[in-house]
């Protein structure tokens, strides 16, 4: 079976914490929906605009951009499947934002990956 992925582990967290990080970073999503989620009927992407809509609040706290939300249209290297659905990439003034945005309380992370069968977070700086 496959693995997929949601959530960063304990390792990868304090791998990235360790890292020497000074000023802005962005981090790109790339994102696999479920075709329905159970609990709602929805599709993964309706769920995932929820989650969107549920996580502004928090985005506003720490100043998030969301520079680039778009689908992929075409691999020009690598395989012609188009493995994920969607790309996003948020820039962050600082690592701190970043932690502080996905451990505050209400956070809707749970939405997302209800959203979501598979993902990728990858910094970028």
């Amino acid at each position: 079976m496959l693995q997929t992925y949601l959530d960063a582990d304990k390792e990868q967290f304090l791998k990235f914490m360790a890292l020497p990080i000074d000023g802005p970073l962005k981090m790109l999503n790339l994102l696999k929906f479920k075709a329905v989620v159970e609990d709602t009927g929805k599709s993964g992407e309706e769920t995932y605009q929820d989650y969107m809509e549920a996580a502004k609040p928090f985005f506003s706290k720490v100043n998030v951009k969301i520079s680039f939300y778009g689908t992929p249209q075409f691999n020009l290297i690598g395989p012609d499947d188009l493995e994920w659905d969607k790309i996003l990439i948020a820039e962050y003034a600082t690592r701190e934002d970043f932690v502080t945005m996905v451990t505050m309380d209400g956070y809707p992370a749970e939405i997302r990956n209800s959203a979501l069968v598979d993902s990728r977070l990858v910094f970028c700086k």
